[in-house]
This record gives structure tokens, C-alpha cells and sequence, in this order.
């Protein structure tokens, strides 16, 4: 098998649904020939089931051990917190895994601070993400979050009331908090070439069906619930979307297929600033740069919602101490 590069990833809380499948799909897409499976319980059982799967030409290592997991790492992809249960939001997480976020940070600046890219799934994705960057002393463009599920989530939803294949669904990007303030765009939507927001005018159909602007927001609330709807069904919260597009952004990192989809970014505009909040966005082998974000006036006041629901958990985590004051972040973390 041809590797896109033999520099190590690290996937932390590798024992686990979420990381033990990003394990198997890095593998399979060929990522790397250097893998280590990190997590504070022992994830030698899935190390065990890899090199029995017959990734021959691969060196696959697990350890209890921050040092020797994080130590010469290049690319790292955390799952490693506490997962959502039933009838719980992802804020619920917040004071246990943003700590989680700080000691992942602080094992990257103190073990492999030449770290080259670095994806954060666990939740409330936004704020662990952001106390990761603050913690890690990476530049902005290095750290991203996984927000991508929930324009697939859209994607999905679109396409199943057309009745049309998920491939002409066009730009179906939802953006801000990866929560139930998100804020689901219809402007920049086509499907199969016709503009969403047409449809939704009752202006045209697509396949014989329109959709009202009644069921447009009933599919915009679904889409904000679709983790929870996942739990409804499977018992469990999402783990092989999630490790897909994760190891898919890892992926674009590497110098492969670009991830087109939105990620998790440091906001640091006039409008919106110091958060992390998914926004239009590339992902490449230089990073995660950001767009401008477009959309109709009611979209854009959504979207302040949801930043100001950011900024309020923001302002949560610095009051629990695992963040600094805004003002000090630069004293952590130079590159902010």
C-alpha cells in the first residue's frame, strides 16, 4: 500500500466507538504507515484487531502514556472525551471534557509542538476545540473542529425529501455552533441546479416536490437534533460519521483530497471573534482557512445567535478556570 506520508498520527481515546473506527478508516484510506492509539484505558485490543486485519505494512502502537503517545506526533485527531448519552445536549459535557481539551492541549505544547494539524470531535466540540488551540501554542490554522456532520446532516435530509441522490444536493452547509443554535442556511443550497430558497418561494419543484416554508423549518430543527435523533435510534451517540469525516479532514491535511465541507475555526473577524465556530472553510495541506460567510439577512441574525451562545459558553469555561482570560490567551498561546 502507497501511504500519503510516514509521519505519525496520534488518535486519543483510540478505545473507544468513535476513535477505534478512525483507526480502521485512516488505515483503509492508506493515511499513514505511523499510527499510535492513545487513550487512558488501554486500546491494545483495537491495535490487536488492525495488525489482524492485515495492515501488514503499517506500524501500529498503543500506549496508556501521553509521552510516548504525543511525542514526534505530526497529526493528531481527539476523540477522547466523555461521549453524549440519551436525553443529554452536548453543553452537558462541557465542564468535564473542556478539561479534557486543556490537558490535550498542554501534552501537544509540552511532547510535539511541531505538530502540523489537529482535529477535535469530542463535545461541546466549539469550546474543547478552542481550549485545545488556547492550551496547544498551535497557530489558528492548525487546529479544527469536526462541524461537517451536521451539513451532511442537511445534505441527507434534502435529499431524502426530494427523493434525489445526496450528489446533486449542492452547498448545503450549516454554520456557527455544532448544537442546537446552529444556524441551517438555505441560500447558498441547490438541488439538482435549481436554488433551494426558489423551492421553499413555491416558485418550482424539484422531482415533482416543493417544500414549505413550514417544512423547511421543521427539517431546520430536525437537522439541529440529528445527534440526538442518532441516539434515538441506535442507542448510542454517532461514531462512524463522525470518524469518517474526521479522518477525512485529517486526510485534506496531509496533502490529499481537499475537504470542502465546513470545519471548526478560530473566528477572528470584526463580527465574530475569539471562538471557534464552523464557517466556510478549506482544508489543505497549509491548513484550515476561512471564507466569508454569505447568507440572507435572517440567516446572518441566526448565525450572531449562535456566536452569542458560543461566547456564552466561552465565558462559562473561563469562569470554571480551564480557560484564561481573553486578554491573556496571548501570554498561553503566542500565535492568538
Amino acid at each position: 500500500m502507497e501511504f500519503l506520508t510516514n509521519e505519525k498520527l496520534t488518535i486519543v481515546g483510540a478505545a473507544g466507538m468513535i476513535g477505534s473506527n478512525m483507526v480502521q478508516t485512516a488505515l483503509m484510506l492508506g493515511l499513514t504507515n505511523n499510527i499510535c492509539l492513545y487513550d487512558v484505558f488501554s486500546a491494545e485490543g483495537v491495535a490487536e484487531e488492525m495488525r489482524q486485519s492485515g495492515f501488514d505494512e503499517a506500524t501500529i502502537v498503543s500506549t496508556t502514556d501521553p509521552k510516548e503517545a504525543f511525542t514526534n506526533a505530526r497529526y493528531i485527531i481527539s476523540s477522547g472525551g466523555a461521549p453524549r448519552k440519551e436525553g443529554m445536549t452536548r453543553e452537558d459535557l462541557l465542564a468535564g471534557n473542556s478539561k479534557a481539551a486543556q490537558e490535550l492541549g498542554e501534552n501537544i505544547k509540552k511532547y510535539c509542538p511541531d505538530a502540523k494539524f489537529c482535529v477535535i470531535i469530542f463535545n461541546p466540540a466549539d469550546i474543547t476545540g478552542l481550549v485545545t488551540l488556547v492550551h496547544s501554542g498551535l497557530k489558528p490554522n492548525q487546529v479544527a473542529t469536526l462541524a461537517a456532520l451536521d451539513s451532511t446532516r442537511l445534505k441527507g435530509a434534502l435529499a431524502k425529501h426530494f427523493g434525489v441522490s445526496q450528489s446533486v444536493v449542492k452547498n448545503a452547509y450549516t454554520y456557527g455552533g455544532h448544537g442546537e443554535k446552529m444556524a441551517v442556511f438555505a441560500s447558498p443550497t441547490t438541488i439538482d441546479g435549481v436554488k433551494l430558497l426558489d423551492i421553499i418561494a413555491g416558485k418550482t419543484k424539484v422531482n415533482g416536490k416543493g417544500l414549505s416554508t413550514d417544512e423547511w423549518a421543521q427539517m431546520q430543527k430536525a437537522v439541529t437534533q440529528g445527534g440526538a435523533k442518532i441516539i434515538e435510534l441506535r442507542r448510542r451517540s454517532s461514531f462512524q460519521s463522525p470518524s469518517y469525516l474526521a479522518v477525512k479532514m485529517i486526510e485534506a491535511a496531509m496533502g490529499g483530497e481537499e475537504f470542502y465541507y465546513p470545519a471548526g475555526t478560530y473566528a477572528n473577524t470584526s463580527r465574530y471573534n475569539h471562538v471557534m465556530m464552523a464557517m466556510p472553510t478549506r482544508i489543505t495541506a497549509d491548513g484550515v482557512y476561512t471564507k466569508p460567510v454569505m447568507g440572507t439577512p435572517d440567516e446572518i441574525a441566526t448565525l450572531d445567535a449562535s456566536y452569542a451562545h458560543l461566547a456564552g459558553l466561552r465565558d462559562q469555561v473561563i469562569a470554571m478556570g480551564a480557560l484564561p482570560a481573553v486578554s491573556e490567551w496571548n501570554k498561553t498561546n503566542p500565535n492568538l
